[in-house]
């Protein structure tokens, strides 16, 4: 029940996740010249290749965040888009008043995404999801494994042995 409870979580945070990026990233795919320019306007060099490149990661992204395929790779992508879109795009530093409280507010949001996939990252997907299915982990849960039970064959003392006698196994907790 509590593995169910701990999939669905993953699920979810993964489908949020997801819906912070691609929006953007689709629209942007839509028109790539237009962001292009915006890009160039901003002074990045590079701006063809910056856009492309940033269209990649925001349409295709979550689109692995969502079906959880490489988690790793994924999740340490995302971050590092992240946190480089904070710091890029919302440098709240080169503003004054109401204007440099709200490029404030988006440069931490964007930093939160970061730590949001840096925690996808080291977590993994769960069962439900590319990676849980291919493992065979989806509808199955494995039972606990039992430590076999020795058979009371001859006794210590019998054996010449110090020993105790090899009875049962002491029982484990399932995790």
């Amino acid at each position: 029940m509590i593995a169910r409870a701990q999939d669905g979580t993953l699920l979810a945070a993964r489908l949020l996740l997801a819906a912070a990026l691609l929006p953007t990233g689709i629209a942007r795919a839509l028109n790539v010249s237009g962001f292009a320019l915006t890009l160039a306007g901003s002074g990045m060099p590079f701006p063809n290749a910056v856009a492309t490149a940033a269209v990649v990661v925001q349409v295709f992204g979550p689109l692995a965040l969502i079906l959880g395929v490489l988690p790793r790779l994924t999740g340490l992508a995302l971050a590092v888009f992240a946190a480089v879109t904070a710091v890029m795009l919302h440098a709240f530093w080169q503003y004054v008043g109401p204007a440099a409280v709200a490029e404030r507010t988006l440069m931490l949001a964007d930093l939160g995404l970061a730590g949001g996939f840096l925690m996808y990252a080291l977590t993994g997907p769960g069962a439900w999801s590319w990676q849980g299915w291919r493992a065979g982990q989806i509808g199955e849960r494995p039972a606990p494994q039992r430590a076999p039970v020795k058979a009371a064959g001859k006794s210590s003392a019998a054996r010449g042995s110090s020993k105790k006698s090899g009875g049962r196994a002491p029982a484990r907790a399932a995790a």
